[in-house]
């Protein structure tokens, strides 16, 4: 085995394992040619995150939202039990307590990724959000440094438009994000930004969070999950959900939300 687990997980345990289904795999937009090409230390670390050295039944989970459990890579996932099922990290169990000789493998209906850093790294690290991660820096040049506040500030959300969705919103380039005045855009991205940890097991349809600019935003489920801005004509559709990170949560959106 590429990770070399082996030897691991066929120890005296007990582990519970999530264990992501061949389907979720391909949800999740991981092929076998992305396992190959990964490399033994990361691919370690990605089924680590999968796994936690004690046993958790379905029934041991405790009733939402988002209890803290520390996996075997050191960093932590966040489950939830409520009327719909449960979730680690807002991916669902779909078969729970399969028994093993030294533990319990629930099946998962994605792939866990471990987080990278906190909000801001992650965004950073991700090519499809570079827009995103130029106007953060840009709104940090105002009187609100944004980028710290959002890699140390506390525990947040962050609706995240693609690269895209800024070209749809009138900024061509990179250049143009950087011409707009830094006390402009820190508003605007504070209202893409929700307080504490919202994964997709949270949303609610017709729910109106608040922002940390003191605005509220949408949540429907109509036609998949979206958000949708005060001054949005149509609802964001979420792209990509349950995007960890140290201090947070990322989703992927294709508008810009407007307050």
């Amino acid at each position: 085995m590429k990770a070399d687990l082996g030897t691991t997980l066929s120890g005296t345990g007990p582990f519970t394992v999530f264990g992501p289904t061949d389907s979720a795999f391909n949800v999740s937009g991981i092929q076998s040619t992305d396992i190959d090409t990964m490399s033994a230390d990361r691919l370690k670390n990605i089924l680590l995150y999968h796994t936690i050295p004690s046993k958790i039944l379905a029934a041991d989970v405790p009733a939402g939202p988002n209890a803290k459990v520390v996996t075997s890579s050191g960093d932590s996932v966040f489950v939830t039990k409520n009327a719909q099922g449960v979730y680690v990290n807002g991916v669902p169990v779909t078969q729970a307590d399969i028994s093993a000789s030294n533990g319990v493998i629930h099946a998962i209906g994605g792939v866990l990724m471990p987080p990278t850093g906190d909000l801001v790294h992650t965004i950073a690290a991700d090519t499809s959000l570079s827009f995103l991660n130029a106007a953060i820096i840009r709104a940090s040049q105002g009187t609100t440094d944004l980028a710290t506040v959002l890699a140390t500030g506390g525990i947040y959300t962050v609706f995240a438009p693609t690269n895209q969705a800024f070209r749809n919103a009138g900024y061509a380039d990179i250049d143009a994000i950087n011409a707009v005045e830094p006390n402009v855009l820190a508003p605007i991205l504070t209202y893409h930004t929700l307080w504490g940890r919202t994964f997709s097991s949270d949303l609610v349809d017709g729910a109106t969070p608040a922002t940390v600019n003191g605005g509220t935003l949408t949540v429907s489920s109509s036609g998949g999950w979206s958000v949708k801005g005060a001054a949005n004509a149509t609802k964001s559709n979420i792209t990509a959900a349950n995007i960890a990170a140290s201090n947070g949560v990322v989703y992927k959106i294709d508008q810009v939300l407007m307050p």
